[in-house]
C-alpha cells in the first residue's frame, strides 16, 4: 500500500490549447511529484534519522531553516504518541524536507501505528512547508462494518462511531502552508487538515488510502482556503472535502483521480450537514482541468449554495453525462467539460 509508484496509463487530457480538458503536467512538475520534480531540496548538513534528533531540531528551528530527514530514514513515532501524546510541531517559516524524487528516491518516512495520532505534525506558524517526505498513518482501511454497526438502530450512532479514534497527518491553523512532492497515506480522518487560514498550497503529491468510512479525506478544509494542484489521488473517501462554513473555498486544478474511491471525489458540505440552519456550502470553488477516472461514483458533490459561486470547467469525466458526475444546487456553473471514456464529447 505505501511507497506505491502509481503509473498513469492512457491519456489524461483531451483537446488542445485553451479548449483542452483534463489534467496537464508542467515541465519539472510531474503529476503526483517524485522523479522529475525540480523543486526538491538537497541537504546542506547532516540529515536526521532518529525521532529524538527530529524533536530537537524542530524545537530549535527558526523561520528560514530547513530540517532534512535522511532519505533512508524510518522515523517511528508510534510508542511516543501512545504513551506521551507526542505531536511534532513545525514552526512558521520552517521547511521539513527529504529526498523524494531525487535519483528516484522514495523520500524519508515518518510514521505512526497509533490510532490516536491526531495529528502527527502540527504547524505553529505561517508559511511552513513539507516537501519530499512520506507520512504513513495507522489506518488505511475502510472500516465499513464499524460504520454500519454504529448507525444501526440501537447502537448509539455518532457516540459509538467516535469511540474508535481517528488520525490526522498534518494540521494547519495558520496561513500559507505548502505541502508538495510528498506521499501521504493511511490517515483515517485526513492526510492534510486545513483548519484556518488562506494561501495554503497542496501540490504534486501522491495522496491515497485515506478512506475510513464517514471521514477519510485527502485534503480537508474547515474555515480555510487553498490551491490544490497536480496531485494524484487514489483510494480516498473524498480526496478533497470542506465543512462548507462561510469563508472557506478551494481551487482544484490539474489533479488526477486514478479510479478507486469510496464515495464522491471532491466535496463541499452544506448547512444541512452542519445542522446550523443555513444552506451555505462554503464561500467559493473553482474546479478545472482535472481528470476523473472513477466513473462508478459521482465526481463532485456540492451540498448547498456557495456564498459567492462555484465553477466546474475544463475537466475530463469518465462519466457520459453531467447527471452522473456532478450533484449541486444554486450558484454553480458547469461548462465546457469532456464527457465519456472513449470519444469524449466537450460540452
Amino acid at each position: 500500500m505505501f511507497n506505491a509508484r502509481p503509473i498513469l496509463r492512457g491519456p489524461i487530457q483531451v483537446g488542445s490549447g485553451r479548449r483542452s480538458c483534463g489534467a496537464t503536467a508542467r515541465r519539472g512538475r510531474p503529476l503526483g511529484g517524485g522523479t522529475g520534480y525540480t523543486e526538491t531540496i538537497r541537504p546542506t548538513g547532516s540529515p536526521i534519522s532518529h525521532l529524538d534528533e527530529l524533536i530537537e531540531a524542530l524545537a530549535g528551528a527558526r523561520s528560514g531553516d530547513t530540517i532534512y530527514v535522511a532519505g533512508d530514514a524510518v522515523i517511528e513515532c508510534t510508542e511516543r504518541i501512545h504513551v506521551e501524546e507526542l505531536m511534532l510541531e513545525l514552526p512558521g517559516g520552517v521547511t521539513l524536507a527529504s529526498d523524494r524524487g531525487i535519483d528516484d528516491a522514495p523520500g524519508g518516512l515518518i510514521r505512526s501505528d497509533s490510532f490516536t495520532t491526531r495529528p502527527l505534525i502540527r504547524t505553529t506558524g505561517a508559511t511552513a512547508r513539507l516537501t519530499g517526505i512520506r507520512l504513513q498513518g495507522p489506518n488505511p482501511r475502510r472500516c465499513l462494518e464499524h460504520h454500519s454497526r454504529a448507525f444501526r438502530e440501537g447502537h448509539g450512532g455518532h457516540d459509538y462511531y467516535y469511540r474508535f479514534p481517528t488520525s490526522i497527518g498534518i494540521d494547519a491553523a495558520h496561513p500559507r502552508l505548502r505541502v508538495d512532492n510528498c506521499e501521504l497515506a493511511g490517515w483515517s480522518h485526513s492526510a492534510v487538515h486545513l483548519i484556518r487560514g488562506s494561501g495554503h498550497v497542496v501540490q504534486h503529491n501522491f495522496i491515497h488510502h485515506n478512506q475510513y468510512q464517514g471521514l477519510g479525506y485527502g485534503v480537508c478544509h474547515d474555515v480555510a482556503e487553498s490551491l490544490i494542484e497536480g496531485n494524484l489521488f487514489d483510494a480516498n473517501r473524498h480526496s478533497i472535502a470542506g465543512t462548507g462554513r462561510g469563508g472557506s473555498g478551494y481551487e482544484a486544478r490539474h489533479n488526477v483521480e486514478l479510479g478507486r474511491t469510496l464515495s464522491h471525489c471532491f466535496d463541499m458540505h452544506g448547512g444541512r450537514d452542519r445542522k446550523d440552519g443555513t444552506d451555505v456550502a462554503g464561500g467559493w470553488m473553482h474546479v478545472h482541468h482535472n481528470t476523473f477516472r472513477a466513473a462508478g461514483r459521482c465526481a463532485i458533490v456540492i451540498r448547498g449554495t456557495p456564498e459567492d459561486k462555484a465553477v466546474v470547467e475544463r475537466n475530463w469525466f469518465r462519466h457520459k453525462t453531467e447527471r452522473g458526475a456532478i450533484r449541486c444546487e444554486d450558484r454553480v456553473t458547469v461548462r465546457n467539460n469532456a464527457w465519456g471514456r472513449t470519444d469524449p464529447v466537450i460540452a
